[in-house]
């Protein structure tokens, strides 16, 4: 049996007695041969991570707790291990997907990493087994025969505004800028070659606002963060002026002078009008 263990990313140690794990299960064949450790190639593990990753906590990854894995025979196990709750819910969402036979619920990190187990089933002809370490778990299977993809209606192009530091830029086959947003976290977003060749100056690390399309669930509001396209970089440069804030704080504070009932105050400001 070959195993091998190595850690997704560092952070505070869990408790042993407090750790769950999921298990990803590939059964399929590389050419002739049966799938299995030896013959599974490093990319297929690097995307199984990334997807696992996304489905366990597709939104606040910074905070998220210690995810650990190991790959097993059988044909190929997947097992990632991190906090018992996080794998009681992950236990609850799968519960849910087998249960709906539908996506469209799920935020749009972990839609998409089932669609891409999904379309890796159909392109590659592998069976897929999604269960967890608990007892009387649900179990997804993913295979040629399922539809887990998104309903494509819920799903609208929209244009966004953003916010941030832009932190990295570029990229040979699909360049792409990364901008670090107080509201979403780090964004990447695909732009043109051409437009970053004009970009005579160093624009890495400073504020900018970003224009860009995407796609928006009609629904529930939530975008989807794996499809965004650039418009334009807008100047952002927030300038705090202090005399004028130190102004505008003493108007207020002179207009109050006096006052001994604020609701009359407020009905002679309004002429009177009683709202």
């Amino acid at each position: 049996m070959k195993k091998f263990r190595f850690f997704v990313r560092k952070h505070d140690a869990i408790k042993l007695e407090n750790l769950g794990h999921i298990e990803i299960r590939i059964i399929g064949k590389t050419g002739n041969l049966d799938l299995k450790p030896d013959n599974y190639d490093i990319k297929e593990i690097i995307a199984v991570l990334q997807a696992a990753e996304n489905l366990l906590f597709p939104n606040n990854k910074k905070d998220r707790p210690l995810i650990s894995y190991s790959i097993e025979e059988g044909s190929v196990k997947h097992i990632i291990k991190t906090s018992f709750q996080a794998v009681i819910g992950f236990n609850a969402i799968i519960g849910q997907v087998e249960s709906t036979n539908s996506i469209d619920f799920l935020e749009s990190q972990s839609a998409r990493a089932l669609e891409t187990f999904q379309e890796n089933a159909v392109k590659k002809g592998f069976e897929i087994e999604i269960t967890t370490s608990l007892e009387n778990s649900h179990k997804l299977l993913i295979d040629r025969s399922t539809t887990f993809y998104r309903t494509q209606n819920v799903w609208v192009d929209a244009e966004f505004y953003f916010y941030g530091t832009l932190t990295n830029a570029g990229g040979k086959s699909k360049p792409n800028i990364h901008l670090d947003t107080d509201e979403f976290g780090s964004l990447t977003i695909t732009t043109d070659k051409a437009y970053l060749q004009e970009k005579e100056e160093n624009f890495l690390y400073k504020k900018y606002g970003v224009r860009a399309l995407g796609k928006q669930n009609i629904e529930t509001g939530e975008l989807d963060k794996t499809n965004l396209q650039l418009i334009e970089l807008i100047d952002f440069n927030p300038k705090f002026d202090k005399s004028y804030l130190s102004s505008l704080m003493k108007k207020a504070s002179n207009s109050w002078k006096g006052v001994t009932d604020a609701d009359d105050w407020m009905s002679q400001l309004r002429g009177g009008y009683d709202a």
